[in-house]
């Protein structure tokens, strides 16, 4: 379908869905966004709604400065993916217990384990380089020291909200029934503790007293205050994707102890709260992505729609208008308040039937009727990401 640019803004702000469906909040935030001197250009896209500090679903690209509310409060949140050997016809017809040995071993919600997990002792975890990565704990913000030992134990674990473990079926295709391993997850509460103290701290800088939103707080190129917040963003980002890693190679166990012929492909893995270095026009810039993925030509990235109604793994084109960017998911339509003033558990139960998941009182702000459509959503995209497989979940697992 192509962009459509909002009108009313100094740098150009391209949009990959109806502007006029855009709630005013959100539309607000973006043109904020776009008046900021330091902002080349703003890249919405079609899962787009109002958030907190920023709007959910745009990626912007500033010259010699960087907002951490931009970022958001989850440094580092993603997906993570993998497509296995089995098909439908190797599942149990009940899959309540493949449920339930998922949540005996991964931790969810606020819970943390209560003793740190020892990746080298985790099945088919290759990831390396553990030991320097937890000796640069000690150089990040004075203020989280105490949380170190929080930050081990939470490590490979889901937390609530929105993320997520699936197993998935693949619909269509030479493929068919294929069975993938899906996981949504982010920085756990140390992420979230260093994005509030940086935010903090940007906010009271000079250089952003006069800003249309003060949520827009910038640091500047050059500065202590800008070293310090890429010192911790980064680290925040590796731990979110160890953290993921953590958890997809104990979900493959779970897997691989009930299914021994089990074989894995190589795993797919992205952020879409994050920050990263890169050029457009020759121009250098620092893209800031909350709730976008990467969909430079050939990337291959996850879109989840909601515990309903499935996901994609799409391939992208490097589309240079959209920052070589894709939507993250299907996107929030309404808040989780309104979610739970609108619907109850009994449609809850029939908005899931058919995924082995909680349908309880506690899910409901998570409901698939809460959600944009995922289908709309991937056919605005169309210049951005191709398809690769259209998953759909068969048991979800929530915080």
């Amino acid at each position: 379908m192509g962009f459509t640019p909002l009108a009313g803004t100094r740098a150009p702000v391209r949009v990959w869905t109806d502007p006029y469906g855009i709630e005013p909040q959100a539309a607000k935030q973006l043109r904020n966004k776009g008046a900021l001197p330091w902002v080349e250009g703003v890249a919405v896209m079609p899962d787009v709604h109002f958030g907190k500090g920023a709007t959910v679903g745009s990626v912007i690209a500033m010259r010699q400065a960087v907002s951490p509310a931009a970022v958001g409060v989850d440094i580092g949140c993603g997906m993570s993916a993998v497509r296995t050997s089995l098909t439908a016809a190797d599942l149990p017809d009940d899959l309540a217990g493949l449920r339930s040995a998922i949540e005996a071993v991964i931790p969810v919600g606020f819970a943390q384990r209560e003793k740190a997990v020892d990746p080298r002792r985790v099945r088919g975890l290759e990831q390396g380089g553990w030991d320097g990565f937890w000796r640069r704990f000690a150089d990040l913000d004075r203020r989280v020291a105490q949380l170190e030992v929080r930050a081990q134990r939470q490590l490979g674990t889901l937390g609530g909200g929105n993320h997520f473990i699936e197993v998935c079926l693949e619909q269509g295709g030479a493929d068919e029934g294929r069975v993938w391993l899906m996981l949504h997850s982010g920085s756990r509460n140390i992420g979230k503790e260093l994005a509030e103290r940086h935010i903090g701290v940007a906010r009271r800088l000079p250089h952003n007293a006069d800003l249309p939103d003060r949520d827009l707080a910038v640091f500047l190129a050059g500065t202590p205050e800008m070293e310090a917040y890429r010192r911790d963003l980064f680290w925040a980002q590796e731990y979110a994707r160890r953290n993921r890693a953590v958890m997809l190679a104990v979900l493959c166990n779970v897997v691989r102890d009930r299914f021994p012929q089990v074989r894995y492909d190589e795993a797919i893995s992205c952020h879409h709260n994050y920050v990263a270095e890169e050029s457009y026009g020759g121009v250098d810039v620092l893209v800031t992505r909350k709730g976008a993925i990467r969909a430079g030509r050939g990337d291959l990235g996850i879109i989840p729609g909601s515990m309903g109604t499935g996901s994609y793994i799409v391939r992208g084109k490097g589309n240079p208008d959209a920052y070589c960017s894709a939507s993250h998911g299907a996107g929030r339509r309404m808040s989780r308040a309104q979610a739970k003033r609108t619907f109850d558990t009994d449609d809850l139960a029939a908005q899931t039937a058919g995924v082995e998941c909680r349908k309880d009182a506690g899910v409901v702000d998570e409901i698939p009727g809460a959600y944009k459509d995922i289908t709309e959503v991937m056919a605005r995209q169309e210049d951005l990401v191709e398809v690769v497989a259209h998953l759909k979940q068969v048991v979800c697992v929530k915080g």
